[in-house]
């Protein structure tokens, strides 16, 4: 890997993952006022139409996207946007928070598993202690003592643990798509790739439970949502699995827990832990070793 391009990657993954971290506080004011698929549609359909305004005013020339580049990127966001996140609003609402930290964290374990197949992307000795490294970190990050088995929870359990491994696969998709046409056109179809199954499901939403008042505050948030942590934050995320091999990218995902209890220590007044800060250390020796293969 190139120097330039593994920095650029490892800063877009971690930027990403940084943006979600810090969306949650947003999206719990937001929800409270606009069912979760009907959110869902608004976000892509923002973002789609941000990422497709600056690929229609820049200058850059692109060179002819292969065959079937739209619909193959359709697929691909539909498998990210469509399933993917759909089992995630279903896995929150059944599950719990803490569980959902968790099983979520297995989204770079599942990476190892397609990554060779789809991209054949050999698995190395180097890649697995890195994951094994950075996943002892996120642990002690999120502290899987706090997780719920009770049966109660199972469908929620399992729809997280869908989302995880659907994720993991739109992640490695995205990577086989890249190569084959220009990331930022591909990254705005794939956001309309998940829009047909979210627009159903919250137009039922909005018929079955309505819509709450719409304040200026309301409005900001969807324009964060929309702009900053769906079209910068999706594209960025694309970009890194574009740039770096599927493995050591995945890692990047892990910056997520992280940022989030950053922001709760600073805006929530919530305690820093020394478990938290050697999970810190961790995830970065793990995505350090990951990117530093050759």
């Amino acid at each position: 890997m190139k120097k330039h391009h593994t920095f650029a990657g490892v800063f877009a993954g971690i930027a990403a993952a940084s943006i979600w971290g810090g969306m949650y506080v947003v999206s719990k004011i937001v929800l409270e006022v606009i069912p979760p698929f009907a959110l869902l549609t608004i976000r892509l359909a923002m973002g789609a139409a941000a990422l497709g305004l600056v690929v229609y005013f820049r200058k850059k020339k692109t060179a002819t996207p292969a065959k079937n580049f739209f619909w193959k990127s359709a697929l691909v966001g539909f498998v990210g946007y469509g399933i993917s996140l759909g089992f995630q609003f279903v896995g929150t609402k059944l599950s719990t928070a803490s569980n959902g930290s968790l099983v979520t964290s297995a989204t770079p374990a599942f990476v190892l598993i397609f990554a060779p197949f789809l991209l054949g992307e050999r698995t190395t000795p180097r890649g697995i202690l890195a994951l094994i490294i950075s996943t002892l970190g996120v642990l002690a990050v999120i502290d899987p003592r706090t997780a719920e088995l009770s049966p109660t929870l199972f469908w929620g359990n399992l729809s997280l643990l869908a989302a995880a491994l659907t994720w993991a696969l739109y992640s490695v998709l995205v990577r086989k798509v890249s190569k084959s046409g220009d990331l930022l056109t591909s990254s705005a179809i794939m956001l309309l790739g998940g829009l047909p199954s979210s627009f159903l499901l919250g137009l039922w939403e909005v018929q079955t439970q309505g819509v709450g008042e719409i304040s200026v505050a309301i409005i900001f948030g969807l324009l964060f949502l929309g702009i900053v942590s769906t079209a910068i934050a999706m594209f960025l995320w694309n970009y890194a699995f574009a740039e770096l091999p599927a493995a050591a990218a995945s890692l990047t995902f892990f910056a997520q827990p992280v940022v989030g209890t950053l922001l709760g220590w600073l805006f929530l007044a919530e305690k820093i832990t020394p478990l938290f800060l050697s999970g810190g250390m961790l995830i970065g020796l793990g995505i350090l070793i990951a990117t530093s293969e050759k």
